[in-house]
């Protein structure tokens, strides 16, 4: 089905159509939400929210990018909105633990996070890499991710992340410097 009859369809509520985009696309948004937010979980409830929110804002798509542009771009958005909640919510979770007796229930870290994609001899590796990634400033995650991760094009990060082609490669620069200075330590130590 072409995007435009979609879109069309989906504007005038059609559940096969709905059906359709979340068969063509589930497993791209599920992909993305996983590799930035590292829990399978978190990934699902993530997936559905951008489903719910594509299913409800449509009617106001303005086609100015491709259907899959539109959908990556509120699936990271809804990711980095995601852990802005939860940093939130460790934070505040910290400071209940100091004033009060029940502190002892910390708030999940999923710094141990092994991507689903990667195989068991490098679980170690892996770990350490998503530590890392976990370090970089969003825009340099999220153009990390959709590239390294989702094999998006440079052109379709500029219109989902609404930069310049060269700020995309500027993004991509810096978060590889980054992952170089984070990593270091991990592979002086571990792969000698």
């Amino acid at each position: 089905m072409e995007d435009k009859e979609l879109i069309h369809k989906l504007i005038k509520n059609d559940e096969i159509a709905f059906g359709y985009l979340v068969n063509s696309y589930s497993k791209k948004v599920y992909n993305t939400c996983v590799g930035m937010l590292q829990n399978m979980e978190d990934a699902e409830d993530v997936t559905q929210e951008i489903f719910i929110t594509i299913h409800l804002n449509i009617k106001d798509f303005k086609a100015e990018s491709s259907l899959s542009t539109w959908i990556y771009r509120i699936s990271v958005n809804k990711c980095l909105e995601f852990i802005r909640k939860k940093n939130r919510k460790k934070r505040s979770g910290i400071f209940r633990s100091i004033f009060s007796s029940d502190g002892d229930k910390a708030i999940e870290n999923h710094s141990d996070f092994i991507h689903p994609g990667i195989e068991l001899e490098n679980k170690e590796r892996s770990i350490a890499l998503f530590k890392a990634i976990n370090l970089l400033p969003d825009q340099q995650k999220t153009a990390f991710i959709l590239h390294k991760l989702e094999q998006v094009s440079y052109n379709e990060i500029a219109a989902i992340m609404e930069v310049s082609l060269s700020a995309v490669e500027s993004l991509l620069f810096r978060a590889k410097q980054n992952l170089k200075k984070h990593l270091l330590n991990y592979y002086e130590e571990n792969e000698k």
